[in-house]
């Protein structure tokens, strides 16, 4: 059984920092690339920060410079670091972990429940 389960989402004022957890269970880590990806009501879900198993990181243009993605292999944790955070950031963000490189994915996914980002003062 794989999960993956997020937390420290909450509200942030405008400015302010958060930092998301992604603990992995089973066997969805080692091998594994995991990114964040963050759906606003009425948006499509956008993908926000990737970080491969080797340790590459890529970002969404709009986060660049104010999120960092990390992971903790002993923790089995991926971390994203977020700062300055805008009103815009506000979404649910999930967890992803897929097998596969930045960008190709191959065979099976999973996917976290979410945990909800709010910056609003």
């Amino acid at each position: 059984q794989v999960q993956l389960v997020e937390s420290g989402g909450g509200l942030v004022q405008p400015g302010g920092s958060l930092t998301l957890s992604c603990v992995t269970s089973g066997t969805a880590y080692g091998g594994y690339s995991i990114d964040w990806y963050r759906q606003a009501p009425g948006n499509e879900r956008e993908r926000v920060a990737v970080v491969t198993d080797g340790g590459e990181t890529n970002y969404a243009d709009s986060v660049k410079g104010r999120f960092t993605i990390s992971r903790d292999n002993a923790k089995t944790t991926v971390y994203l670091r977020m700062n300055s955070l805008k009103p815009e950031d506000t979404a649910v963000y999930y967890c992803h972990a897929y097998r596969g490189t930045i960008d190709i994915q191959i065979g099976a996914d999973y996917w976290g429940q979410g945990t909800q980002v709010t910056v609003s003062s």
